[in-house]
This record gives C-alpha cells, sequence and structure tokens, in this order.
C-alpha cells in the first residue's frame, strides 16, 4: 500500500469537537427545512428563472442544508434521495457512475458545472458545491451529446449577497468505518461599497471506510469571487483544486450459474499488499461575465476550464481463463494488475449567451440564443493489464505484481460547435408553448498510443424540443413535452474488433413526457409519464483474438415509466416520499434476438424513497428523521434467470442545533441501514462481464458544525 500523510491531522478535528463540548449550551430554535425537491429555478435547464414548478420538464435541486444533512461526500449520495436515480456499475471507491429512468448517464457528455460541460471521469468533491442539480429525460436542448437519461449539474458556493453578511463556519465529522474530515467555510464582501466578495473553502478527509484496505485521503482548496462592476455588470470567477487517493474495490461476480450468499461487504475482495491506490488529481474553474442591456436583456458569457490527471489502478478480477463473463463455480476467478496511470483529460467551454422578451404578432417571447465552443481531450500512456494468478471469493490468496505498461491505449480529442435557441411563448393566461433548437457539429478523432487506427469524424445533427404548458387550476400545471437527443459512438481501438475505431451510426433517443405539478399550502407533487427509447449497440463474435468481432448496431432499449413524488410541511412534520416505476425492455435486437422482449439489466421495476422528519416543541433546535429506500427485483441474466432480489434499507438521523457561548453549532447523528441489512445493492454488466456490489453495512456518523 503506498503511504498517504494527512495534510491536515486529525488532531484539529478533535480540538474542533472538543471546544464544542467543553462549553456552555443555550437553547435555540433553528429554521433550517431539509429540501429535497427544490421549485427553485435550475441553471442546468437554461430556461432563465423558471422554477421547477412552472417548467414542463421533471428536475430536482437539492440544497446544502440537505448535502450535510445527508453527509454527502460524492453527487451519488445526493442524487440517491430521487426515486429515479439509481446505482450502475458505481464502486465504493470510483467515480460515480449512476442511472437514471433506467439509462446509465455518460460520464464524458452528462455532467455540467455552473451549465458548463465537463468530464466526471474523476472524484468530484462536495465541500464547496451549493446545491446539486439533476434534469431528467432526454437533454438534446441543453447539450450537444448526451444519453436520454438525464444531466447532473454542480453548483458552486458563491459569495453573500448581502453587503454585512458573513460566512464563517467549520464542520468536523467521524465515521462511516473510521474516517474523520474537517471543512471551512468563509465568506464576506469587502471594498468600500462592497463591490467584491468571496467564498473561501476547504476539506481534508482520512479516509479509512468499513470496507477493510481500502485507506486513503481527499483535499480539497477552493475560492469564489465576484465584482458588481457597475449596477448593471457583473465579473465572477471561481477555482478548486483537489486531490483524492484511495484503494480499489473490485465487486463480486456470479459464482458458474449461482447467485452467490450475500456478503458483508468489509472485504476487499482482491486487494494485495502489492497493491497501489488510484489517484485523481483536478483543477477546475470558471469565469463569468453578466451585463444587462436595453429593455431588460441579459447577456452571459461564461468559460469554464478543466485539468484532470488520473492514475488507474485496480487490483482486477475478472471471470476465468480471460474468456468469461462470472467467476468460476468454486469462487476462483483469474486476477490482473491493471494500471493506467498519467490519464489526462482536458475540457474547456466557452459560452455566450443573451436572453430577453421581446412581443411578436400579440404574443409575448421569452427568448435565449445561445454559442457554445468546446473541447475535450484525453491523452493516455501504454498501460498494463497482466494476469498475476487467481483468487478466490472464500480464501485470502497472494499474488506477485507485474504493471508492466504493455498494452496500447487510446487517445481522443473532440472539438465542438453548438447553437442553440430556446423561446417560451405566452399564448394566454394560462396556456404557453415551449420551443428549443439545438444545432451541433463535432470534429472528433481517436488514435492509439502506438499510432495504430487513426479515427475521424465531423457529424453534425440538430436536436429539438417542444413542450406545451396548461395552467389547470391557479395550483396545478399540466404539460407535455417530445425531445430528442444524440449520442456518437465508435468501436473500441482494440485489435479484437474488426472494425476497431471505426465509428457507428449517430444513437437518436426521443422521449415523450406528460405531468401533472400542484403547490396547494404546505402540499406539494408531481407526477409525470415518460416513455423513452434510445439505439443499443452490442458486439457480434467471441472478442477474445484479434479480429474476433464487431461493434454493431443492435436495436433499442425502450424504457416507460411513472414517477410520483410529494411534500409535505406542516408545524412540526416534513413528508416527503417519491417513486419510479420502469418497464424497460430491449427491443428488435439482431445479434442475440432472444433478448427481445426481456428486461434491461440492472433496472430495477420499482424504486420507492420516503422521508419523515419531525421537530420537537420540547426541545427547542431537535428535529429527527426516518428515511426508507426500496428497490424493486432486477435483471442479473439477459434470459431472466436469475434475479436480483429487492431490498429495503432505513436511515435514521437525529439534528440539534443549538448555540455553544453565542456559537451557532448543528450537530447530526446519523446511522444509516439501520437494521443492519445485508443484500446485493445492484448487478451491472460491464466490460462483457456480470458484476454485483454488495450494499453498506450499518454505519454511524457524528457530525458537528459551528458558525461563527
Amino acid at each position: 500500500m503506498a503511504n498517504h500523510s494527512p495534510s491536515m491531522p486529525m488532531g484539529r478535528i478533535a480540538a474542533v469537537v472538543t471546544l464544542c463540548m467543553a462549553t456552555t449550551t443555550v437553547w435555540s430554535q433553528a429554521n433550517n427545512e431539509v429540501v429535497i425537491t427544490s421549485p427553485a429555478p435550475q441553471q442546468v435547464s437554461g430556461f432563465g428563472d423558471t422554477p421547477l414548478s412552472k417548467a414542463p420538464f421533471s428536475g430536482i435541486s437539492i440544497d446544502a442544508q440537505t448535502l450535510r444533512d445527508i453527509g454527502a461526500t460524492r453527487i451519488s449520495d445526493a442524487l440517491r434521495l430521487d426515486a429515479s436515480v439509481t446505482d450502475s456499475y458505481n464502486s465504493p471507491a470510483y467515480w460515480d457512475m449512476l442511472s437514471v429512468r433506467g439509462y446509465t448517464l455518460d460520464n464524458r457528455y452528462n455532467y455540467r458545472r455552473e451549465g458548463l460541460p465537463i468530464s466526471a471521469e474523476t472524484m468530484i468533491p462536495m465541500e464547496n458545491k451549493e446545491r446539486i442539480e439533476l434534469l431528467k429525460g432526454t437533454s438534446g436542448i441543453q447539450a450537444g451529446t448526451s444519453s436520454p437519461g438525464g444531466l447532473a449539474n454542480y453548483v458552486v458556493k458563491r459569495a453573500p449577497t448581502g453587503n454585512e453578511e458573513t460566512i464563517r463556519a467549520v464542520t468536523a465529522s467521524y465515521g462511516n468505518g473510521k474516517s474523520s474530515s474537517i471543512a471551512l467555510d468563509l465568506g464576506a464582501r469587502f471594498g468600500e461599497n462592497r463591490d467584491f466578495g468571496y467564498r473561501f473553502n476547504a476539506g481534508y478527509e482520512d479516509l479509512n471506510p468499513y470496507i477493510h484496505n481500502t485507506q486513503g485521503h481527499r483535499k480539497l482548496m477552493a475560492l469564489a469571487m465576484d465584482w458588481r462592476i457597475t449596477p448593471d455588470s457583473k465579473l465572477e470567477w471561481e477555482f478548486e483544486r483537489s486531490e483524492r487517493q484511495q484503494m480499489g474495490v473490485n465487486a463480486y461476480s456470479l459464482l458458474g450459474n449461482n447467485l452467490p450468499p450475500v456478503v458483508n461487504g468489509t472485504r476487499n475482495l482482491t486487494w494485495q499488499s502489492w497493491a497501489v491506490p488510484g489517484v485523481f488529481h483536478a483543477n477546475t474553474g470558471t469565469v463569468r461575465f453578466k451585463q444587462n442591456l436595453a429593455n431588460g436583456w441579459l447577456w452571459t458569457t461564461t468559460y469554464g476550464g478543466q485539468r484532470l490527471k488520473s492514475d488507474d489502478r485496480l487490483a482486477y478480477a475478472f471471470g476465468c481463463g480471460g474468456n468469461c463473463d462470472r467467476f468460476y463455480a468454486d469462487g476462483s476467478f483469474d486476477l490482473y494488475d491493471y494500471r493506467s496511470d498519467n490519464e489526462r483529460r482536458t475540457v474547456d467551454a466557452l459560452q455566450t449567451k443573451v436572453a430577453g422578451q421581446t412581443t411578436w404578432a400579440g404574443l409575448k417571447n421569452e427568448l435565449t440564443f445561445g454559442l457554445m465552443r468546446s473541447r475535450m481531450v484525453l491523452q493516455t500512456q501504454p498501460y498494463a493489464y497482466n494476469w498475476v494468478g487467481t483468487g478466490s471469493v472464500f480464501t485470502p490468496f497472494t499474488s506477485t505484481a507485474d504493471p508492466s505498461p504493455v498494452y496500447a491505449n487510446t487517445n481522443r480529442s473532440e472539438y465542438t460547435t453548438e447553437l442553440s435557441l430556446k423561446d417560451r411563448v405566452t399564448l394566454d393566461a394560462r396556456n404557453s408553448l415551449w420551443l428549443g433548437l439545438r444545432h451541433t457539429r463535432m470534429d472528433r478523432s481517436s488514435v492509439s498510443t502506438d499510432g495504430s487506427n487513426p479515427v475521424r469524424v465531423a457529424p453534425s445533427f440538430t436536436t429539438p424540443w417542444v413542450a406545451m404548458t396548461h395552467q389547470w387550476t391557479p395550483a396545478t400545471l399540466a404539460y407535455g413535452s417530445y425531445g430528442e437527443g444524440v449520442e456518437v459512438d465508435a468501436a473500441p481501438n482494440l485489435p479484437q474488433y474488426s472494425n476497431a475505431g471505426q465509428p457507428l451510426a449517430a444513437m437518436r433517443s426521443k422521449q415523450m413526457e406528460f405531468g401533472l405539478k400542484t403547490q396547494s399550502g404546505p402540499v406539494r407533487w408531481q407526477l409525470a409519464w415518460f416513455d423513452i427509447t434510445r439505439p443499443q449497440s452490442g458486439d457480434s463474435g467471441a472478442c477474445n483474438a484479434d479480429n474476433s468481432c464487431q461493434r454493431q448496431m443492435n436495436g433499442q432499449t425502450h424504457n416507460r415509466g411513472l414517477e410520483l413524488g410529494g411534500t409535505y410541511s406542516q408545524g412540526p412534520w416534513l413528508l416527503h416520499a417519491s417513486s419510479t416505476w420502469i418497464n424497460a425492455r430491449r427491443e428488435n435486437a439482431v445479434i442475440d434476438t432472444s433478448v427481445n422482449g426481456q428486461r434491461a439489466l440492472n433496472v430495477p421495476d420499482v424504486v420507492l424513497r420516503a422521508l419523515a422528519q419531525y421537530r420537537w416543541a420540547d426541545v427547542p433546535g431537535l428535529r429527527t428523521s426516518l428515511r426508507m429506500n426500496h428497490e424493486g427485483a432486477r435483471r442479473v441474466l439477459e434470459d431472466g434467470s436469475l434475479n436480483l432480489p429487492a431490498w429495503t434499507t432505513i436511515d435514521l438521523a437525529a439534528h440539534y442545533d443549538t448555540r455553544v457561548e453565542g456559537v451557532r453549532t448543528e450537530w447530526t447523528l446519523a446511522v444509516d441501514n439501520l437494521t443492519d441489512q445485508h443484500y446485493w445493492r445492484e448487478s451491472p454488466k460491464q466490460f462483457s462481464h456480470y458484476y454485483l456490489y454488495p450494499g453498506a453495512l450499518r454505519t454511524v456518523r457524528i457530525t458537528v458544525r459551528t458558525s461563527f
């Protein structure tokens, strides 16, 4: 195991906690409210100040208070609050991989930061994030290329808007194993007229989770500033630098034709004494200029940049004999030393847009014109994927490392120009027409690191979106929408493919959605029905020797579903629930026609999330909450002969807001998986291999946040 030395000693965490405990307590009633589905506008939607409650699409916005309540350290912690989101090959020590409405989000194209494209093929910290947004469904109007599940957006913390407002907070946490963390949050305005503002965030975590031999650390430094140049002009800029090092975790798999007994998930299955941690470095930032123009128009120009460096490493278990999609029946598997060091990802995006209102033919139009130029570059080195022996899920084993980088990797570059138009037309007091159109031109190339298989393609395509809203009653909005999205794929640049590196036909996904949204007094609820089709690619042949298989289009996946969610807030009670039913089916497959009509893999038939929170009048400042997570059965094999059983977990938390010698202090005690259920969390098929991830066992976390 590689050494890692904390740059922020854990003694500092102990000092903070001791300071909070050693002083006199003064009771006070806090005004916090957990917001899971916010009615606020979404930056990622691209429709300006339109709140979600008035928009013809489904989405969620999870605020900073909720992120703190659940102890979110990654986006999967946050988005798992919504029933439309599940895991999709989501390793505990790797970047997040999520499924929305049954489709896996593409980490290269389905993530945004401050509304601009980023690569999510890295570990993204949460300490400087103000909220997480998710736009569900096809996203061709918001993104040139993306998978159809949804679009996730990180919104960073900014300087306070009030001239005299200050932010001074320290947060310390311990739990989820023996991990411990500390974070600092500072913000204020300064200057003669308070024209300048800043927000500084720093964090450090010593990673020692409940899974054995997965130690590591992570750290973050972030600064956001703004300058009110004139009453009509504002400049904002921010930058963050993060690092995460942690030992990798391999998934389990089927044992021959059998689903293995559920494990408690504490064993790092493939860890070896020679194993080295994966390392993820990231430098990311944005600069945004806003200028109010005449007649209420707004001009905004934003540049975003991202520089990632990754050392992707894992003692990797894969099948048997180099040509198997599961472990042996006796629990043994082949073990490989996988190392892809010095992967460098560069993302740049420059976007300028003008938004305002005008009247045509007596109708009010709220228009947004946008132009974006972006690039994504991946630079790699030859990588190691060397057989080093066999292992077992039942007994300890040893092997000898072989980190020789003997396999050619693939370098990629992609330059994109996108023109977009959005228009909300107010037809009358109760009806609006929403229109969107995005034209995308790409220049994409790839080449193996040994110089072989150079490929260049330059596709262009247009993605439309249209919707209608009807204010059914003063409290209820009805809507319907149709949208398209495009993905551009190519055969892997590997010698076993006869069409290595060659582009496939553009995969155009389509979605129809109809919904109702109601806000009346203490009740807020929404209902959405969606129907999505997405083309599917697959491999024909064995892929076990050079030129032995071909990547080709292979029918489509057709997902239809119903989402229902609501919130009730009255007196001391806050109740929230969301549910999703998905009918995900394969259609028109030509490689293996037996999968037609079968349920898609790793997509639960039903997902339920619920929260009950109560504020105790007898103990001012105390609120307790109970969360329930239920995911239904899901397919493990295409023919349905093996299925993952449904599972349910309960999480309990107590939050206490008080003052310690005039200093506001928030205490959180949380127990996840209260009943200590053992279950298989998900069953993805990745790299032509069936995997199983165990759910987390019961864990306890204590957090203290002081605000000065």
